[in-house]
């Protein structure tokens, strides 16, 4: 194969595993780096945290659309994905999964021997969500407990020790992405209905769905405030806390009507906004004090 040719097959990989989503849970997983830290993290710390969430997350996806690769061949929404559209094979695909995994276990193996011993309990994680919509409408709290590991796991790095901060931020995120995942299946309801998967919205319909997602996002927000408390944050991380609970009532005020066609900006947008928001304020509120 040409040079040009396995560019070219990266840059499918790439944007067929969603990597610039990766802004979803890397924000989460450097605040936890900084509050476990009590300041800036040194530079090996960082780059090995963001080597472990590349690697986690690139394995998680690649594994995840080559395991429901005949589904999504299926669904009108996802036929044109890389492996049942043939833009990029199987085998490939395994070996980009292949290669990911020993970067998140190698990055893992470079911070301390316990992220080391907890790298295999997430990749059962990793690898149990892609198959969860087969036998459970809990897929969505199984992808949250998966992005979860973001943030716990730089705390472990920083710290080698699993704490209750860490617990909490990792609670957060089990939340936010469990209730923004359960809004985003809200666009294959029909089809999941029809091929007899199982998700929330199959399970309660669009209005029970945006409600439980209301629930979740409202135990976020809890827990962002129970994070503040216990570690007596200033008033930067409360500043940032209030500005992503702002953000989250904008999501659901998108979606107020049931309507879907502003999904997108709900999802991608703010969701995007609110990672961002919080590591930065968690960073000004460390420096500062």
């Amino acid at each position: 194969m040409p040079e040009t040719g396995i560019f070219k097959k990266i840059s499918i990989f790439l944007e067929m595993i969603k990597f610039s989503h990766t802004v979803f849970a890397l924000p989460f997983a450097l605040t936890g780096a900084l509050l476990a830290a009590g300041g800036v993290p040194s530079l090996r710390h960082i780059f090995w945290i963001i080597m472990a969430m590349v690697g986690a997350r690139t394995a998680a996806m690649a594994m995840n659309r080559l395991i429901d690769a005949g589904i999504d061949a299926h669904n009108p929404r996802t036929a044109g994905r890389a492996i049942p559209a043939g833009l990029i094979s199987k085998g490939m695909t395994l070996f980009f999964i292949i290669v990911s995994t020993a970067l998140m276990f190698f990055s893992a193996f470079m911070l301390n021997p316990l992220c080391l011993k907890l790298a295999p309990l997430a990749l059962f994680f990793l690898l149990l969500y892609s198959y969860c919509k087969r036998f459970t409408a809990l897929a969505h709290v199984v992808l949250g407990i998966c992005l979860a590991a973001a943030p716990i796991g730089a705390w472990v790095a920083i710290r080698g020790t699993i704490d209750p901060p860490a617990l909490i931020l990792g609670a957060v995120v089990l939340f936010w992405v469990a209730g923004f995942d359960i809004l985003y299946a809200l666009q294959d309801l029909e089809f999941d209905r029809a091929a007899g998967l199982h998700s929330i919205p199959v399970l309660l319909g669009v209005t029970g769905s945006i409600r439980t997602a209301r629930i979740f996002h409202t135990i976020m927000i809890a827990l962002l405030f129970t994070l503040y408390n216990f570690m007596h944050l200033g008033i930067f991380f409360l500043l940032g806390t209030v500005a992503a609970a702002v953000m989250l009532i904008y999501e659901h005020w998108l979606l107020r009507s049931g309507d879907l066609s502003k999904l997108d900006a709900a999802f991608f947008n703010m969701n995007g906004y609110i990672s961002v928001t919080v590591v930065l304020f968690a960073a000004a509120d460390v420096l500062m004090r």
